[in-house]
């Protein structure tokens, strides 16, 4: 083994041909297989897919052939899929587990490996576990097995390619009020980032407009997928010189959301989970917990408080809340990253799903996008927000997590009332918080605050680059 393999909060990922090599990809592929035999599963299958990455592909299909090599049946995507329609058809096939071929948001040299679970989210912290200890006692070996080629186990039926968009398709139909969001007349631009997403939301609703809808491996313009503000400045103009209604943005494997109002301004995840959490609240009358990681803003601790509702805070990483999702009856759960899920789905984020239910909750209220918002800051006061990824070396994270461990008592000028260590640190002031916390899958610190205003949410997180 050339380098170390490490699990983060979503899966393994690491830079293609320094880290993600084929050798690397065999072994996690191996403890994976292994795990899923320990299972003890008669017929033990699993489903693969994978996004728009460089070899992501053939990586898949390595993995395929890997798994097969133990008996177990894989069910591989025939093309391009994202990672909720891979979580889906984990659960609707019966699968032990589910492997996606992605990175997520990351840049364009990265590439990764994802595992699901058989109730169709992400694979809790107890499995991820479990797949270490496989891999750690492979000690960087690869076993011998005896392999046949990707063809041959097809022509066998071990490995059994399929179509994974069709059916979640028709899925979706029974899900979303499709034909109240075409009579709404609402025009809008899609941007799937180059990434899972390309042709899939023309295919549910044919008058969408769509750009970076081309195979582009290197992401072009947006440098990385990931729909926040700064990767989605050709979505914003375009929406307000073209004049559309709303934007809506997913990241490298359509698993995340972001939007755009009328206007060319960017609404932050935070704000789509409220106003989802609101939606389902009180247009479709559905209840049950509210679980919400540490990143995510205080609205939702506000609402749940003056509604009565159980709220659950979880360290950051959906797989914390999934689990949630599989065990208690919950409404809605998620994180700051675009990342959510609700009890009218499986418990995954799904970029697509929830951008079709922020259509309807537009076209059911008749309200744009920005009315919507702004009802937000009348009802809870202005709450802003940003996040803030800094590269920094291990001696740079070092010092600055050793900093926030003192726990100072003012970041700036700002008094500290309280400091949450549920993962990262958490500095409560008034009005306002920032979380800081180091990355699981990249070298880096990402630095979050919520504020009544743009500018103190910038001065917290400068305040907090000062820290020593």
């Amino acid at each position: 083994m050339s380098t170390k393999i490490v699990f983060g909060t979503d899966g393994w990922r690491g830079l293609i041909a320094r880290d993600y090599t084929f050798e690397n990809l065999r072994l996690v592929s191996h403890a994976t297989a292994r795990y899923v035999k320990s299972m003890q599963v008669k017929n033990a299958s699993v489903v693969i897919g994978y996004d728009t990455r460089f070899l992501s592909m053939e990586f898949a299909r390595e993995t395929a052939v890997v798994m097969a090599s133990y008996g177990i049946v894989v069910h591989i995507s025939n093309a391009v899929s994202s990672t909720p329609q891979v979580s889906f058809h984990t659960k609707q096939k019966g699968a032990c587990i589910g492997v996606v071929i992605t990175a997520s948001h990351n840049p364009a040299q990265y590439n990764g490996f994802k595992v699901k679970a058989s109730f169709g989210g992400p694979a809790i912290p107890e499995q991820i576990t479990q797949i270490e200890q496989e891999l750690s006692a492979l000690n960087g070996k690869e076993p011998k097995m005896t392999e046949l080629s990707y063809d041959n186990y097809v022509t066998a039926r071990t490995i059994r390619p399929f179509d994974a968009q069709e059916s979640y398709i028709r899925y979706l139909r029974k899900k979303i009020d499709l034909d109240l969001i075409i009579k709404s007349g609402i025009k809008v631009l899609y941007d799937p980032m180059h990434g899972a997403g390309i042709n899939f939301m023309k295919r549910i609703l044919p008058d969408v407009t769509e750009i970076h809808g081309d195979y582009n491996p290197s992401f072009g313009e947006v440098d990385h997928p990931e729909p926040i503000g700064e990767c989605l400045q050709p979505l914003m103009e375009m929406v307000k010189k073209k004049r559309f209604n709303v934007g809506l943005a997913t990241d490298g494997d359509a698993d995340r959301i972001g939007a755009v109002d009328h206007t060319g301004t960017f609404v932050d995840s935070h704000r789509i989970f409220v106003l989802l959490m609101k939606y389902l609240y009180e247009d479709k009358k559905r209840r049950g917990a509210i679980v919400k990681t540490v990143s995510l803003t205080s609205m939702v601790n506000d609402y749940a408080e003056r509604k009565g509702i159980k709220l659950i805070e979880t360290p950051v990483g959906f797989k914390y809340v999934a689990k949630l999702m599989a065990e208690e009856k919950v409404l809605i759960g998620g994180e700051e990253s675009g990342g959510l899920g609700t009890s009218l789905h499986i418990p995954e984020r799904d970029g697509v799903f929830n951008g079709l239910l922020l259509l309807e909750m537009m076209a059911k209220r008749k309200k744009s996008l920005k009315q919507l918002c702004d009802e937000l800051d009348e009802e809870f006061g202005v709450h802003r927000y940003r996040r803030r990824d800094v590269y920094v070396t291990e001696a740079q994270k070092k010092a600055i997590l050793t900093a926030c461990a003192k726990k100072p008592l003012k970041i700036g000028r700002h008094n500290v009332l309280k400091v949450d260590t549920r993962d990262g640190f958490k500095f409560f002031v008034e009005n306002g918080w920032l979380l800081i916390r180091a990355s699981g899958t990249e070298p880096l610190i990402r630095f979050y605050a919520e504020a009544e205003s743009m500018g103190k949410v910038n001065e917290l997180i400068d305040e907090a680059l000062k820290l020593k």
